[in-house]
């Protein structure tokens, strides 16, 4: 009986009750937390985070990771604010922004699948690449928006809700669709379990994890286009430590370190976990040095809480 509650609270079952827990305390300790202001203020504040997690999910199950989906956004930002302001039209700043995204993503799968690099260790040494190219092609500084309307892409409402919202519900639908019923996202955490029994059964592993790359990029220009649109200019240093918060959300939400285990519904709650964390203490007013120090607590919590999960499913 003890072992049963504790695979349901270790599962997702217990992500959902440890999140309604949470929110119900928030809401009833902290001021102004459930305004209409708030409430949309929060849910913007996560998209970079959620889109982003959308395929860092899919990167973790299979047994890898991507440490420069931060340094992407940030190119992607600046690539599309740049190429916009170039040509006078959006659309093709838009156009840019997602085919570097892909491009990079692209690279790293390649260097990964068919050279035998560490996923680590290259996206590591691309986190600095990127980083180095968005310093570079900005002399280090910030672009500003030509165009008025590219504003609109982030401060445009449907039916009263933001865009980037609207966009952050799509790519939940549309990755938790392609991760549950699809044979990539099937193969994916087949591939996460047993690289070795997977390619044995037919799986071009080699293939799933480029593409999962590929994908990565090109998720990682979408949320670069929206954080320029948002912050109204191209920032070479923007996202910084995004990968981070991408990861502990992911692990929050039950992806496992050891791959083969995802839920999109587990990355929703990790991801908003993580936005109500910075939410709350901007309405506390803590002051931004401790917050790094909330953030470390709850990426170890969030890499306790993944041993704790393999040991309850008898993984480990």
């Amino acid at each position: 009986m003890t072992t049963q509650l504790k695979r349901i609270l270790l599962g997702d079952q217990g992500l959902v009750v440890i999140f309604v827990v949470a929110f119900a305390l928030v809401a009833l300790l902290v001021p102004n937390f459930l305004t209409e202001r708030n409430i949309l203020g929060l849910l913007q504040s996560v998209v970079t985070v959620g889109i982003v997690a959308c395929t860092m999910m899919f990167c973790l199950a299979a047994r890898d990771f991507d440490l420069s989906v931060g340094s992407i956004v940030a190119f992607a930002g600046m690539v599309a604010v740049m190429a916009s302001n170039a040509t006078g039209s959006i659309f093709a700043g838009v156009l840019a922004a997602l085919l570097c995204g892909s491009i990079v993503g692209l690279f790293n799968g390649l260097v990964i699948a068919k050279f035998r690099i560490n996923a680590l260790i290259t996206t590591l040494a691309t986190m600095q690449i990127v980083r180095g190219l968005a310093l570079i092609s900005s002399d280090g500084r910030a672009v500003g928006i030509n165009d008025p309307n590219f504003y609109q892409l982030a401060l445009s409402k449907l039916v009263g809700i933001p865009t980037p919202i609207w966009v952050l519900a799509i790519l939940f639908l549309i990755f938790g669709f392609v991760l549950n019923r699809t044979v990539f996202g099937k193969n994916t955490l087949a591939i996460g379990g047993n690289p070795e029994a997977s390619r044995l059964a037919g799986v071009n592993v080699d293939r799933t994890r480029i593409w999962i790359f590929a994908l990565q990029g090109l998720v990682c220009g979408i949320a670069g286009i929206l954080l320029a649109s948002r912050i109204t200019s191209g920032q070479p240093n923007a996202a910084v430590g995004l990968e981070l918060s991408v990861i502990s959300a992911c692990v929050l939400g039950g992806v496992s370190l050891a791959g083969g285990r995802a839920t999109m519904a587990g990355v929703i709650v990790g991801v908003m976990i993580m936005g109500i964390a910075e939410n709350v203490m901007n309405l506390l007013n803590i002051p931004a040095f401790y917050q790094y120090i909330v953030r470390g607590v709850i990426l170890l919590l969030a890499v306790l809480l993944d041993n704790l999960r393999s040991s309850a499913l008898g993984r480990r």
